[in-house]
């Protein structure tokens, strides 16, 4: 498996779990400093990698009038201080192949969001960036089907890839975490992230409706997952949820950072240690055999 570097930050095998973590969009410039600080506070004491994340545009809202964020130059400037101030690595998502230029001069991971990641134009655009790219899996793949996406990137010379698990469609509105998605994805050469905070949205409804997210499943599928192995977990955090601009209703809370870590940490260090029974149990292939690809399409 390819080592993914992210400034001095090492993500993958025998590497510990690291974070992502910030609010879902930027807001302003006092929550998401205010929000990298608290974070930063709680790495450090946790002896945790951390990357910052915040999307300076949500391009993918559900109405054109919600808020969208602060746009490409000021979400941009923001992360720049975020860097400048904290000295942490920061990702942005880019929905757009035109902006990709300016948000790799400040980003240190440049995302494509899951409703894009067979957008090949983008796709190329952001591998010929440079950078560390994460692609979001989207909700409609199989986990297998993500080699396609990496073969695009690969194809532009960029090895530099995380690959995040973010729930699968489980009739119109729910999400559901297939386990075995890590392990496939795994499987195909490169770390495996999971986002909890996306995956228990409730989609068609708006995302400020207390009903448009379970938050409270969030623990639960982070232990899960990091008992099967991921190697960085990625959490939208705020610290007022409640009257956050986006994705309010599946956020975690700020104040409740530091425990839900506290809880993961120990689950990663024993997968670790015991990685040898996995590396020992040959006959299960993360690759589907050639009877079960005929019954895919």
């Amino acid at each position: 498996m390819h080592v993914i570097q992210v400034g001095s930050i090492s993500i993958g095998e025998s590497h510990p779990l690291a974070l992502i973590a910030g609010p879902c969009v930027v807001e302003s410039e006092e929550i998401v400093l205010h929000t990298a600080e608290r974070i930063q506070q709680i790495t450090n004491q946790l002896k945790m990698p951390f990357i910052f994340k915040s999307s300076y545009l949500k391009d993918n809202r559900s109405s054109s009038k919600t808020y969208q964020g602060s746009g490409l130059e000021e979400g941009l400037r923001i992360l720049q201080k975020v860097k400048d101030t904290f000295g942490v690595p920061v990702l942005s998502d880019v929905h757009n192949q035109h902006d990709v230029e300016a948000a790799a001069q400040v980003l240190d991971v440049i995302q494509i969001p899951a409703y894009l990641s067979m957008q090949t134009s983008l796709t190329l655009a952001v591998a010929r960036a440079g950078r560390v790219v994460n692609v979001k899996k989207g909700q409609f793949l199989d986990p297998h089907d993500v080699q396609n996406i990496i073969g695009k990137i690969e194809g532009e010379g960029n090895h530099q890839i995380l690959l995040t698990e973010r729930g699968s469609c489980f009739g119109y509105h729910n999400l559901i975490v297939d386990m075995r998605s890590f392990r496939i994805m795994r499987g195909l050469g490169y770390p495996v992230v999971f986002d909890p905070t996306h995956a228990i949205r409730v989609y068609g409804i708006s995302s400020s409706d207390p009903k448009g997210g379970t938050p409270g499943f969030v623990p639960a599928l982070s232990r899960g997952a990091v008992a099967a192995g991921i190697d960085a977990i990625f959490i939208e955090t705020h610290p007022d949820c409640q009257n956050a601009l986006c994705d309010a209703a599946s956020m975690w809370p700020l104040d409740l950072l530091e425990p839900l870590l506290e809880q993961l940490q120990p689950i990663d260090l024993l997968v670790r240690e015991q990685k040898k029974i996995e590396l020992e149990s040959s006959s299960f292939e993360s690759m589907e055999s050639e009877e079960d690809q005929k019954y895919r399409y």
